[in-house]
Parts: structure tokens; C-alpha cells; sequence
């Protein structure tokens, strides 16, 4: 009579089961982080759904005064680049306002507000002051020089302001970059007071100047934070805007 003799699972068997259920237990994983991945892309909003945020509207609204006192710049109209960069500023303190004031917003509304204010003032406070020096000062190589500390220092002011916020909550290290169009804007109102070539250095100066001012270590204080200031600066953008205007007839 032959009996069966009892299966006894060796090293290998052992392993190849451990195989299998190490395989399963990964596509089961695999599946589940898929399925969860295809769940938080559905829920992420998509790029173009931000531009109907109202304080959004407001910062490309801005950046589109920036473009058009860029252009203006450019062809030699300096009153029109006037006026586009001081209602990029108000544009600027109008999108804080209106964030603030704004009910409903999610974290994420107001990160991407912060990202989006970040790029525009770069362009609107540091490219189109040191494009006006470059133009007025007929694109010589000296200019360059000018120019580039202009933008430098506003992309340094930045980065600083993006890493360490307001110091103590309340106030800037260092001049906040909007002061710098406001300050070039009411300069220019003495231009037709000096030549064109003493103008240029006075200008030269003046942006210089503002950008140590930037980077200096100075504490001033938030002025779009304060009521009283918005109205200042509403006052101060239509009487530019009238005194340029006029001059553009």
C-alpha cells in the first residue's frame, strides 16, 4: 500500500508566496493613489478661474496702467507713462483693499493673490522706472547702469518682503517699492523747469536713490493699510492724471 507523503513548503515556496502577496498588496496601493490623485486634480481649480477673483481684476488692471506706461515711455510721451503709473499704484492699494474687505475667499484665493501682486509690482516698480531712465536718457550705456540698480534693487526688496513679511506686523524694511512711482511722478512735474540733459541726471539721481532707499534697512510704515491714506492717494491720482492730461492736449 503507497502512501502520499505530506507537502512540506521549502525556502522557495515560502518566497514565491511572499511574491504574490507582496505584488497584490502594491497594485492594491497603486490603485488606491491613483484613484485619490484623480480626486485632488478634479478639486484643483483651474488656472483661469483666478482671473475672476475681483481683487485679481483689479492687480491686472494694474499691470495693463504698467504696460501702457511702458509703451508710453517708450515713444518719448512721458506724460501719458505718467499717468499709467500712478494708476498702477492705485490699482495696486485697491486690490489689498478690496481682498480685505472681501468676504468668502479661501487660503488658497489669497496665496495666489499674494504670487500674483509679487510678479506685477517687479514689472510695475522695478521695469518700467528703469525703462523710463533708459528712455530719457536716449538709451546711452550710462543709463544702463542706472537702470539696472533700479531693477536689482526692487527684485532684492521683493524677494526680502516675500521671505520676512511686515517687521513686527506693522511696518516695511525698507522703502516699499510703490513710493518709488509716486516719487518719480511728482519729480517729473519740474522737468519742463530744467533741460533735457540736467533733467536726465536729476532723474538719474532721483532713481538711484530711491533704490538704497529700497534696500536700506529703514522701517516705514504700511500706507495702503491705512483708510485715510487711500483716499490721499486717490486725490493725488486724479489731480496727476488732470495736471498730465492737460499737458497731453
Amino acid at each position: 500500500m503507497k502512501h502520499n507523503t505530506p507537502f512540506i513548503p521549502n525556502i522557495w515556496h515560502i518566497m514565491l508566496l511572499c511574491e504574490q502577496i507582496y505584488l497584490f498588496i502594491h497594485k492594491g496601493l497603486t490603485f488606491m493613489s491613483n484613484k485619490n490623485s484623480t480626486t485632488v486634480e478634479n478639486q484643483q481649480p483651474t488656472i483661469l478661474s483666478y482671473v475672476k477673483d475681483l481683487p485679481n481684476l483689479l492687480s491686472l488692471s494694474g499691470l495693463a496702467c504698467t504696460l501702457l506706461a511702458i509703451y508710453f515711455s517708450l515713444m518719448g510721451l512721458y506724460s501719458a507713462a505718467m499717468i499709467g503709473m500712478v494708476w498702477a499704484v492705485a490699482f495696486d492699494w485697491a486690490d489689498g483693499l478690496v481682498a480685505r474687505k472681501l468676504k468668502g475667499r479661501t487660503a488658497n484665493d489669497a496665496k495666489f493673490g499674494g504670487q500674483l501682486d509679487v510678479v506685477i509690482d517687479i514689472v510695475s516698480y522695478g521695469v518700467t522706472p528703469a525703462i523710463l531712465l533708459l528712455s530719457y536718457g536716449k538709451f546711452e550705456p550710462i543709463y544702463l547702469i542706472g537702470a539696472f540698480i533700479m531693477l536689482g534693487a526692487g527684485a532684492i526688496r521683493l524677494s526680502y518682503f516675500s521671505t520676512y513679511g511686515l517687521a513686527g506686523g506693522t511696518k516695511y524694511t525698507g522703502l516699499a517699492l510703490d513710493n518709488n512711482s509716486l516719487v518719480l511722478v511728482f519729480v517729473f512735474l519740474f522737468e519742463g523747469l530744467f533741460s533735457h540733459g540736467v533733467f536726465s541726471v536729476v532723474l538719474y539721481i532721483s532713481g538711484v536713490a530711491l533704490a538704497i532707499l529700497n534696500v536700506s534697512n529703514i522701517k516705514t510704515p504700511k500706507l495702503s493699510g491705512n483708510p485715510r491714506n487711500v483716499y490721499l492717494l486717490g486725490a493725488y491720482t486724479l489731480g496727476i492724471t488732470a495736471i498730465y492730461g492737460l499737458q497731453l492736449i
